[in-house]
């Protein structure tokens, strides 16, 4: 799904993605783009900023108020507060303009590859403490028996915390684990998703904390 108001930029998006194999579909605002998400359930969607009518913010907000499905932002806003902000909003990558309509093509596959759920362990069911169980097989995390809705990489990263608790883990290391030794991106969204995972699952609970310069589960 391809949201741009730019049709210059949405039509190569389009010619781009169809030749990498994909069947894209265009809105050229943000309204409009909820409305084609919601019907036809898009794989992943393109995101533009800067909208005529609700910014692209506003659409990742409500986007993820009920889908988890991927995000990323494709604007020509480079600040590190909105970077911060896309990333806070559950995208999963976030990439400015003027861009390279193969490396585009490229993230969103790496995106989907990484998206795909894992083959599952013998123990499809992790427990961090006594409150937090995590369905590997399901993806789902419950805290005190209540399912707590997490964005993809979101349940990623808290699954690969629970496989490995007690350990401390680099922001590298969570990087190639959960996001892929092909991430291109920054690798301050590890500190952005391990702080939305806080603010869902409770700061009282046994969850990820700084340890040096990485984490660990505790």
């Amino acid at each position: 799904m391809i949201i741009e108001d730019d049709p210059s930029i949405a039509d190569l998006l389009d010619l781009y993605l169809r030749e990498g194999g994909f069947r894209p579909l265009q809105a050229a605002s943000g309204m409009r783009g909820l409305e084609l998400v919601e019907q036809h359930q898009p794989a992943l969607v393109v995101l533009d900023i800067g909208l005529p009518d609700i910014d692209g913010f506003e659409v990742c907000r409500r986007i993820r108020a009920r889908s988890s499905v991927p995000v990323l932002f494709l604007t020509a806003r480079d600040g590190e507060i909105d970077r911060v902000l896309g990333l806070e909003l559950g995208a999963d990558d976030y990439v400015v303009k003027p861009f390279s309509p193969r490396e585009l093509v490229a993230r969103v596959k790496a995106i989907l590859r990484r998206g795909q759920p894992p083959a599952p362990a013998a123990a499809t069911t992790l427990s961090v403490g006594e409150m937090v169980d995590v369905d590997v097989a399901r993806r789902e995390a419950r805290v005190r028996g209540v399912a707590i809705p997490l964005a993809t990489k979101e349940f990623d990263l808290l699954a690969h915390f629970a496989r490995n608790q007690g350990l401390a883990l680099s922001r590298q290391q969570l990087l190639d684990a959960v996001w892929g030794a092909d991430w291109y991106g920054d690798d301050r969204t590890v500190d952005v998703h391990v702080r939305q995972l806080r603010k869902k699952l409770g700061d009282d609970l046994p969850l990820a904390t700084v340890w040096g310069v990485g984490y660990r589960l505790g």
